[in-house]
């Protein structure tokens, strides 16, 4: 990657766990297709309920030759995403989806 992954976390407190998640993450799709130039990762809260759990979006915006590839995650009825790491899966799941059409065209 010609510039270094940028991980962002949008009204939530800086957590190195989840930022190392992400930064793993970012390695495999790296590693699926090694032109990627630029990513940039957003983790926020965007629904704070306070008798339902917390979800969490996560929106991964790739630069590769040609395009920009963004995946904006934010599904308020899946409660798994009350998890960060299944959210920050979920997306990196679409990226590399989107990602292997882009490379298939």
């Amino acid at each position: 990657m010609q510039t270094q992954p940028q991980i962002s976390f949008d009204d939530l407190p800086v957590d190195d766990a989840v930022r190392e998640a992400a930064l793993e993450h970012v390695a495999r799709l790296e590693q699926a297709y090694e032109r990627i130039t630029g990513c940039h990762v957003v983790i926020a809260q965007p629904h704070r309920h306070h008798r339902e759990g917390r979800l969490y979006s996560v929106r991964v915006d790739l630069v590769v030759p040609g395009t920009e590839i963004v995946v904006n995650r934010n599904h308020p009825a899946d409660h798994a995403h009350e998890d960060v790491y299944v959210a920050l899966r979920d997306s990196f799941d679409a990226a590399r989806r989107r990602l292997e059409d882009h490379v298939r065209h």
